[in-house]
């Protein structure tokens, strides 16, 4: 069987090597030099800081069933985590914190302690079984139904009200700067779907980093697909499915609006429609400095954490959220913050440390959020931007530029609204394919969707092995 792989992100990886463990001789195309897609890591700031490009914090790669069982400490990966996953501060000086040990987290948080343990505690203890369900369609039938049962009553809620469920405004927050990784509306029926699967996951596998920066997960993959004997080619762009000559199996690990392109007059009427009427969401403006010693935070506690989520209460992160998903620029958007030399010292150098930071800010925007990333900082740690020795930003626009699947700077390859949660981009037990024989889809416009799993890979693959 040969079979060509279009897209070296991590979706497009997995996706190669499971097919390459069934003996297919496979081949990826990547457009770019680089290899890993939108996991990827350089020295952007100043010589010896690694600053990860895209995908840092990856609880789902280390939880994934399928990555997992790779043993990719074979190619030089090893996770590192910081001594708390999260913190989120707010102006009063108090903070919200996330630790991967939950009995840890419980009692810091005084009276709310048992009703997060009471939320995630089942999950985090059962993440395996989770994972197996949850990192598939939703339109089959699970193997931990009562599992998923329980998930499904909390993640169809509002972010909102499940955030209501704690009595200090501090953990209010917390939850819904977990949900507001969704990059949606946190007042609507399944917001809460990403914030209960990444608050389980930080207690299950933490929140870490690869040791080195993300490239080396990316490189870790392509070695392992070389040992199966697959090769990628870089330098190679795929406008025609008739470039890819007679391979058997075709990966596309594009965006909807590109498998349309690439497929032209042969995909089906239904996946064109489907494809093309497939909605982006916000996106993302990234901002990387060179620090000189430690952000001054406010709240000393946020020193520990690899990840500091910045926007305020929960009303206020729900309001910024709802301004980006309508199209308008926040002033005081929610912004991440990454610490990853807490986990990883590696990463710095000379005294100087690397801080990758993003807002999400509308599709498409072209505003300038620099200093309002930068403001909100400074709002919950006063004199950092005295500690700024230089810094890379690379705008919505600069994003979709760099990554052709992030349309408009959605760096989710889709909007997490409810109907993408059960139709991404189409709603059945086989959402990977094109109507194309052969042709398959398994970028993060698929089922699971976003996060560094590679299972939307893994699953378009074994859907293409079951049809050959």
């Amino acid at each position: 069987m040969r079979a060509v792989v279009v897209g070296s992100g991590p979706n497009g990886l997995a996706g190669a090597i499971r097919l390459a463990q069934a003996g297919a001789s496979v081949t990826v195309l990547e457009s770019h030099w680089r290899v890993g897609g939108a996991v990827g890591s350089a020295e952007l700031t100043a010589p010896g800081l690694v600053h990860d490009l895209g995908a840092s914090f990856m609880p789902l790669a280390s939880a994934s069933p399928f990555l997992r069982s790779l043993e990719l400490e074979r190619h030089g990966v090893h996770w590192d985590e910081a001594p708390a996953a999260l913190a989120h501060p707010l102006d009063d000086g108090s903070v919200g914190l996330l630790y991967r040990d939950i009995a840890a987290t419980a009692e810091g948080m005084g009276v709310d302690g048992s009703t997060w343990r009471n939320l995630f505690g089942p999950f985090a203890e059962r993440f395996d079984d989770l994972t197996a369900d949850a990192l598939q369609p939703l339109a089959r039938m699970p193997r931990h139904a009562a599992l998923m049962a329980r998930f499904g009553a909390l993640a169809s809620q509002p972010a909102l009200r499940l955030a209501g469920s704690f009595r200090e405004e501090r953990h209010r927050a917390l939850f819904a700067g977990i949900a507001a990784h969704a990059f949606g509306r946190l007042d609507t029926t399944f917001s809460s779907a990403i914030g209960v699967m990444l608050a389980s996951a930080g207690h299950a596998v933490g929140w870490p980093v690869v040791r080195g920066g993300a490239q080396v997960l990316a490189d870790a993959l392509v070695t392992e697909l070389e040992s199966l004997g697959g090769h990628v080619e870089t330098g190679r762009t795929v406008t025609d499915v008739r470039e890819l000559g007679d391979a058997d199996v075709v990966l596309l690990d594009v965006a909807p609006s590109a498998a349309v392109e690439i497929l032209h007059h042969r995909i089906s009427e239904r996946s064109r429609r489907a494809f093309t009427e497939y909605a982006h969401g916000p996106a993302a403006y990234k901002v990387d400095f060179a620090i000189d010693g430690d952000i001054p935070w406010i709240a000393a506690e946020c020193q520990e954490a690899g990840v500091v989520h910045l926007g305020g209460t929960a009303d206020e992160v729900a309001a910024a959220e709802a301004q980006v998903v309508g199209g308008k620029s926040s002033r005081a958007p929610f912004t991440l913050v990454g610490q990853q030399w807490k986990a990883d010292p590696t990463r710095s150098a000379g005294g100087l440390n690397p801080v990758w930071a993003y807002a999400h800010v509308p599709y498409g925007s072209t505003v300038a959020a620099e200093n309002r990333i930068t403001s909100q900082i400074e709002r919950f740690a006063p004199g950092f931007r005295e500690r700024i020795v230089s810094t890379r930003v690379t705008s919505a626009m600069g994003l979709a530029a760099a990554n052709s699947n992030f349309v408009g700077g959605d760096i989710n390859t889709g909007a997490n609204t409810f109907r993408q949660l059960i139709a991404r981009p189409t709603f059945g037990p086989n959402p990977y394919r094109t109507g194309v024989p052969g042709v398959y889809l398994c970028s993060a416009a698929t089922p699971p969707g976003p996060g560094v799993h590679g299972m939307s890979g893994v699953n378009a693959a074994n859907r293409a092995l079951n049809a050959a």
